[in-house]
């Protein structure tokens, strides 16, 4: 029944969803071009507020907790599981503040509306998962910017979203780049719960009337902490608070 009433609403939610990254692509183009880096931001930030409201038109309900918590005017390395697309939507929202930017895979950094716009110059960087020096090469990178510039990584050590909620294995040696090039940096546990949900019955259609919750757990300090048990400790907070149902 679940299935039956979504789809309509779905396809008008999905259709508002490729309106606004259309509509939000030349938006970011003239933010970057003419005015730079905060104007590219702020479209960005604008660009995910909308499409979690889009999110709305299907009961979908959202909550972050504890974000009080996060520590300012320092690097700020956030490791999250990952269960759907709006796992990054709520990131750069809720936490824009923090100036969020993406360890993600590079085949998103082509044809996509608005997000491959901004993964190829809002600060993320696009890892060659086939490619292992590649990739330690570009966290490299975003670790001294974000050592540089006082703002945050994001990274989901799953490399793939769970599609039933349950935890993958964590790879932890993107984390540990980030902490060794970025060692003023706090990690910030998160633990994101019924985002898989939403895309429950795959593509089409989406799930109804859910509740994602982002638990933003204590700050760890990278230079108080030994690199291999600090990765071993994060995945073990982010994993207890998963809920499985």
């Amino acid at each position: 029944m679940e299935k039956i009433i979504s789809y309509p609403i779905s396809i008008i939610s999905l259709l508002l969803f490729l309106l606004t990254i259309v509509i939000f692509h030349p938006i970011q183009w003239i933010c970057f071009n003419l005015f730079g880096y905060q104007a590219h931001k702020k479209s960005v930030d604008y660009l995910n507020f909308i499409l979690l409201r889009i999110g709305h038109l299907l009961g979908t309900r959202y909550k972050i907790e504890n974000r009080e918590s996060i520590p300012e005017g320092v690097p700020i390395i956030f490791v999250a599981n990952h269960q759907s697309l709006y796992d990054i939507i709520g990131i750069i929202w809720f936490l824009r503040k923090f100036h969020p930017k993406f360890v993600s895979k590079k085949e998103l950094g082509k044809g996509i509306p608005s997000i491959s716009y901004n993964l190829n110059h809002g600060g993320s960087v696009l890892i060659d998962r086939n490619d292992p020096k590649q990739a330690i090469s570009v966290i490299k990178e975003l670790s001294q910017y974000i050592e540089k510039t006082n703002r945050s990584a994001v990274i989901f050590p799953e490399g793939t979203r769970s599609k039933t909620g349950k935890p993958k294995e964590f790879a932890k040696s993107g984390l540990k780049i980030l902490c060794k090039y970025a060692p003023s940096a706090f990690v910030v546990p998160i633990t994101i719960n019924n985002s898989w949900k939403f895309v429950k019955f795959g593509f089409l259609p989406y799930g109804l009337g859910n509740r994602i919750t982002f638990t933003v757990h204590n700050a760890i300090s990278v230079k108080d902490s030994d690199i291999e048990d600090l990765s071993n400790k994060v995945e073990e907070i982010i994993i207890k608070s998963i809920k499985h149902k």
